[in-house]
C-alpha cells in the first residue's frame, strides 16, 4: 500500500508547490494513467485486461453514432450547454432573452455563473430520480434532468441574493437542504443520490468565492467574475484551454470533500494506487475538466480564440468507461468486478478510470484516422460529444435495463 501522504512529503515548500502544480496538470493525468494502462497491458492488473484489437470496432461504433447525431460532422464541444437544450427546447435562447440589456461581458459572467453551479451539481443522479419540467411537460433523468433543474433554478434567481439570473457567495453559503430538495423535486418517491454532498459543494463554493477575491471579486464575489481573471490571462485574443483548467483548479480546489492533501492543499479528484511510482497518486479532475470544457463557449462568445484543446484529457466517467467495457476494449478478470459496488477510492475504479483516459486518446486517434481529419478539425472535446459519451449511453441502453453503468459505483455525488 502507498505510504500515507502526510509521511511522504516532509520536504521543502518549493517541492510541495511543484508537486501540487504537477498533480493539477493534464500532463500528470496522462502520465499517471499511462502507468496503470501499462500495468494492464503487461498482464499485471488484478482486475482488468485490455484488448486493443477492439479499437477499430469501437471507433467504427463511435463514428456511426457521430454520423447519426451530426451527419455533417459539425460537432459542438462536449459541455454542459448541450444538456440545456434537451428535448429540442430552445432554453438557451430563453436565457439570452432574459439577459438582454446586459453588456457582452455581463452576459458571459452570467453564463459562467450558470455553468459553474450546474456542472458542480452534475454527478450521477442515480437510477430512480426524475425531474418534471412544468414549462414543457418533459420528464427528464440523469445529466439532462440535473441540467434543466439547475437551469430553471438559476433563471428563477434561486442562487442569487437579488433573485436575478446569477450566482453570489452570500446566497450559496446560506443555501439549505430544503431549498435544494425543492429545486430538484426530491422526495421519498423521487430520491437523488448524494444530496448532502451536493449541498456541501454549493455551500463551500460560496465560502471559496469570498476567500479568493483575486479570482472572484472583492465586492459581491460570484463565480462569473472568474471571466475577468481569464481575460487578463489572454494574449492577442487567444487563451489556452489549459490556462482555463488551471484557473478552475486553483479557484475551486477547496470545495471538494477533504481527501488527500499536500501541504494542507486539498488535491480533489486525486486517488491512490499501489502500482503507481513515486507517491502512488493518480489525478483525474473529471468535474473540473468538464467544467473547463463548459466555460470555453462563453469565452468564445466574447471573441477569444481557445488554443490547445487537446491538452485536456477525456473524461473518466462511467459513460466513456462503460463504452470501453461494453465493446470489449476493457475486460474484467473476474465476475466480482461487475457484481459488487466499489468505492470511488478502490483500486478497481481507479484502474478503470485510468484506462478510460488513455483509451479515449487512442479511440480519438483511430476515429480521426478513419475520417481523415486532424486534431484541429476534430479535437477530443468534439469526439467526446459526438461521440464516445453518446455511444456509451447508447450501448448501455441496449445491454442493460435503464442503461446503467457496467460497474457499480458507490457515489457521494461529487465525482461521478
Amino acid at each position: 500500500m502507498p505510504v500515507p501522504l502526510r509521511m511522504i512529503y516532509r520536504s521543502s515548500r518549493v517541492e510541495e508547490r511543484k508537486l501540487i502544480a504537477y498533480l493539477r496538470s493534464p500532463v500528470a493525468i496522462r502520465e499517471r494513467c499511462g502507468q496503470l494502462f501499462a500495468l494492464v497491458i503487461e498482464g499485471e492488473s488484478r482486475y482488468f485486461t485490455c484488448d486493443l484489437t477492439q479499437l477499430t470496432k469501437v471507433a467504427d461504433y463511435v463514428i456511426e453514432v457521430m454520423r447519426c447525431e451530426y451527419p455533417n460532422l459539425e460537432i459542438p464541444f462536449h459541455s454542459r450547454w448541450r444538456h440545456f437544450e434537451v428535448g429540442g427546447v430552445p432554453r438557451l435562447a430563453q436565457l439570452d432573452s432574459q439577459l438582454a440589456g446586459l453588456t457582452p461581458l455581463e452576459k458571459a459572467a452570467a453564463k459562467f455563473d450558470l455553468a459553474i453551479v450546474s456542472v458542480l451539481l452534475d454527478a450521477g443522479a442515480g437510477n430512480n430520480w426524475r425531474y418534471d419540467e412544468q414549462e414543457t411537460g418533459l420528464n427528464l433523468v440523469r445529466s439532462e434532468g440535473l441540467a434543466v433543474a439547475s437551469f430553471q433554478m438559476f433563471c428563477q434567481g434561486t442562487f442569487s441574493s437579488n433573485n436575478l439570473p446569477q450566482v453570489d457567495a452570500q446566497r450559496l453559503q446560506a443555501f439549505t437542504e430544503t431549498e435544494f430538495t425543492t429545486g430538484f423535486q426530491v422526495n421519498t418517491e423521487n430520491p437523488l443520490v448524494g444530496i448532502s454532498g451536493r449541498l456541501r459543494l454549493l455551500q463551500k463554493l460560496g465560502q471559496v468565492l469570498v476567500s479568493s477575491p483575486y479570482l472572484f471579486g472583492d465586492e459581491k464575489p460570484r463565480p462569473g467574475n472568474l471571466i475577468n481573471y481569464l481575460l487578463g490571462k489572454s494574449q492577442n485574443g487567444q487563451l489556452a484551454a489549459a490556462t482555463v483548467f488551471s484557473s478552475v483548479l486553483e479557484g475551486l480546489s477547496e470545495i471538494w470533500p477533504s481527501r488527500l492533501e499536500v501541504a494542507g492543499v486539498n488535491l480533489g479528484d486525486v486517488w491512490q494506487h499501489p502500482a503507481v511510482a513515486d507517491d502512488g497518486l493518480v489525478p483525474f479532475h473529471k468535474l473540473s475538466q468538464w467544467l473547463t470544457y463548459s466555460l470555453l463557449e462563453p469565452l468564445q462568445e466574447l471573441g477569444l480564440v481557445i488554443t490547445g484543446l487537446d491538452a485536456l484529457t477525456g473524461l473518466p466517467e462511467y459513460r466513456n468507461g462503460g463504452l470501453c467495457i461494453d465493446l470489449g476494449l476493457i475486460n474484467p478478470k473476474h465476475p466480482d468486478v461487475l457484481r459488487s459496488p466499489h468505492s470511488v477510492a478502490s483500486e478497481v475504479i481507479v484502474e478503470w478510470r485510468a484506462l478510460t483516459v488513455i483509451l479515449l486518446d487512442k479511440i480519438a486517434a483511430t476515429v480521426r484516422g478513419k475520417l481523415g481529419m486532424s486534431p484541429e478539425e476534430l479535437p477530443l472535446v468534439k469526439i467526446l460529444q459526438g461521440g464516445t459519451w453518446t455511444a456509451g449511453r447508447k450501448i448501455a441502453a441496449e445491454l442493460r435495463i435503464a442503461g446503467t453503468s457496467p460497474i457499480q459505483i458507490d457515489s457521494d455525488g461529487t465525482v461521478f
